[in-house]
């Protein structure tokens, strides 16, 4: 129903995104000699019996041919496969997956690095935004393709892609060993999205030993459904921040994973779920306008926090960090006490220069007070998806 943005790459490429964000659904609408899907038991078993299969069913494919493998960490083994085909028979593979953590345990050389990597995340505002979707959905939500094709289920819908893929299949892979520790971590990990990431306090209010929480936190990065977002850490002073911040890749999911689906959200949880998607949104910019610019988040202990610092330029012998520094705030009329942050950063221009300070507010009027930009939230979405935010 969606237009995605993600263009085909002309060689071989490995496609790594969440379940649910369209993968298989954007490959099966590209051609392809030959595909293989590796989420069908029969093909499954095939392949992990011998990966040599691979070589017998591509026999009579001319050379270039292009190969698709769905969902290759289930049979990491396959890849040594794939290197010697591409080395031998000069075939382009495209390869898909929602988890690099079998790939990266197992060792495999992936084409000996002449494969690239891309990415696929939720919908992004250039791929919703003919759909006509209110604010309100989009920071309840979220933007899974698999969640706005059946809107009327959105509940349902969650906590099944919680249920079945975020517990039972984590378990059912071996990548969690108990399905019960893992569930109270998540809830958790739900409710404290967006916050500073205190292991401890994870630790205790799951009731999960630390070292276990570390290993949950780990699984929910290498299965890309979730993310640290660290601090910026310009003048290396005593008061500033160093704990990163952890967000769920979708505020639909983080919303599930806390079991909040059915409930009503107060204000401060819904600010965490605006963070989450406009995070979402720029992270999706900067990988796929491969853009490659660091992002952090900057925290004073003890008080202070600038929501997303984008690096432009890293500091040399010479030179100052160039920043862009943004605030998300989930209100539709201007406070003057949002600026306060901003304004502090700025005065400190021995290591950092802002060149932009940004306040991406839910009001509709553009406003600037002393340099600080007021941009309502799709003005803001359709600048950074056009180039003009950075």
């Amino acid at each position: 129903m969606y237009p995605r943005s993600m263009i085909r790459p002309n060689k071989s490429f490995l496609l790594l995104g969440p379940r649910g964000t369209g993968k298989s659904t954007w490959l099966r609408q590209q051609h392809f000699d030959l595909v293989i899907d590796l989420l069908k038991t029969r093909e499954r078993l095939t392949y992990e019996r011998d990966p040599g299969e691979l070589a017998k069913v591509a026999a009579n494919l001319p050379k270039s041919a292009w190969i698709l493998i769905d969902e290759v960490q289930k049979v990491p083994e396959l890849l040594d496969e794939v290197h010697r085909l591409y080395e031998e028979r000069r075939f382009n593979f495209a390869l898909s997956g929602s988890s690099a953590r079998k790939l990266k345990r197992t060792g495999v050389n992936l084409l000996g690095g002449r494969a690239i990597a891309r990415r696929m995340y939720p919908l992004t505002y250039p791929e919703y935004s003919t759909g006509n979707l209110a604010l309100d959905a989009l920071v309840d939500w979220g933007t899974l393709p698999l969640l706005l094709d059946n809107f009327e289920h959105k509940e349902d819908t969650l906590e099944t892609y919680v249920d079945t893929y975020l517990r039972q299949e984590l378990l059912e892979e071996g990548i969690v060993r108990k399905i019960e520790p893992f569930s109270r971590f998540l809830q958790v990990a739900g409710l404290l999205n967006g916050q500073l990431l205190n292991v401890e306090n994870v630790a205790r209010e799951a009731k999960v030993k630390r070292p276990t929480v570390d290993s949950y936190f780990q699984v929910l990065i290498d299965t890309l459904i979730g993310f640290k977002l660290p601090a910026y850490q310009p003048h290396l002073r005593i008061n500033e921040g160093t704990h990163p911040k952890f967000y769920f890749f979708d505020p639909g999911v983080a919303r599930a994973a806390a079991g909040l689906t059915r409930e009503d959200l107060d204000s401060s949880y819904r600010g965490f779920l605006y963070e989450t998607w406009l995070l979402g949104e720029i992270r999706a910019y900067n990988d796929l306008a491969q853009k490659h610019r660091d992002l952090f988040h900057y925290t004073l202990r003890g008080g202070g926090d600038i929501d997303l610092i984008v690096q432009l330029k890293k500091s040399t012998a010479k030179s100052r960090d160039d920043v862009i520094a943004i605030e998300f705030k989930l209100g539709r009329r201007w406070r003057p006490d949002w600026a306060q942050q901003l304004t502090l950063f700025d005065r400190d221009r021995r290591h950092t220069i802002a060149r932009r300070k940004l306040i991406v507010y839910t009001g509709t009027e553009k406003q600037n007070f002393g340099g600080i930009e007021l941009l309502p939230v799709f003005d803001f979405l359709a600048q950074l998806h056009a180039g003009e935010i950075f």
